[in-house]
């Protein structure tokens, strides 16, 4: 619902761009965020139906955005205190798992009944994702390491979808105020897939301190950690063909190192 008391404040900050919204901060204490493009829309208003059922099911503080305008969209919600994730440790780490371990427990059902994205979708945009990698990323690389690259999409094409999960998360999403974490943000991915994909940074990408912390107050399974990997190794595919779409040079050949790196 629109929120007719709605009007624009000309006391804002541009926040750094993103790929999917535009998003400002509105008298020191409002996110608006608004869709960069048409298909983005359909995301900011499932959050609106989807987070306020989740965040008081949640150990740390979410985004709780509310429609405050429709044409064009604009969703409003509380500023989450704190800023991105530089040094983790193993306090953050034991916060950052039990955190996942309950949104990962959270019912997938009811989840989809508030518009997150359903297995079905999930495993059909992922098939297209894998199909799509392969057309545009594989013939970038190296003769010798398209075999392992094809393996690789093969693996990620056979993995679960059976849990809510925040589908994009990195230290720019884990917020830090004084020496614990105050929040996790930017939940516009978030859908019923497979939960190693919200390990994958955190486990493999983080000091060993942060990771082993993690896994301890997680539960996570050598099954688990594995699939993790793999979702970490398809990080910078993304990265390759964001710069393909943009005809920006620079992030393809970023991208395409850290695909051989991985």
């Amino acid at each position: 619902m629109t929120d007719s008391s709605y009007t624009s404040c000309p006391e804002t900050v541009d926040f750094p761009e993103g790929w999917d919204s535009a998003a400002r901060l509105v008298d020191g204490r409002w996110v608006e965020r608004s869709p960069r493009r048409p298909e983005v829309a359909r995301q900011l208003r499932t959050e609106t139906r989807l987070m306020p059922w989740l965040g008081p099911q949640l150990p740390l503080p979410v985004p709780m955005p509310r429609v405050v305008a429709d044409e064009p969209l604009v969703v409003r919600h509380a500023l989450v205190p704190g800023e991105p994730l530089t040094e983790p440790d193993a306090t953050h780490g034991r916060r950052l798992g039990l955190f996942l371990h309950a949104l990962h427990a959270v019912d997938a059902t009811e989840a989809e009944r508030r518009e997150a994205p359903s297995p079905r979708e999930v495993l059909d945009e992922r098939a297209a994702l894998t199909e799509d990698f392969r057309a545009r990323v594989v013939p970038l690389l190296p003769a010798d390491r398209r075999e392992s690259a094809h393996a690789l999409l093969d693996a990620v094409g056979s993995l679960p979808a059976r849990a809510l999960v925040h589908g994009d998360l990195g230290p720019e999403h884990v917020l830090v105020r004084g020496d614990g974490l105050s929040g996790v943000i930017d939940f516009g991915d978030a859908h019923i897939g497979d939960p190693a994909i919200d390990l994958a940074w955190a486990l493999h990408g983080t000091p060993p301190a942060f990771a082993d912390a993690l896994a301890d107050a997680y539960g996570v399974t050598p099954e688990l950690r594995g699939r993790a990997l793999l979702w970490h190794r398809l990080g910078p595919w993304y990265e390759v063909t964001h710069g393909l779409d943009t005809g920006d040079r620079a992030t393809v050949r970023s991208g395409l190192a850290g695909v051989l790196a991985r």
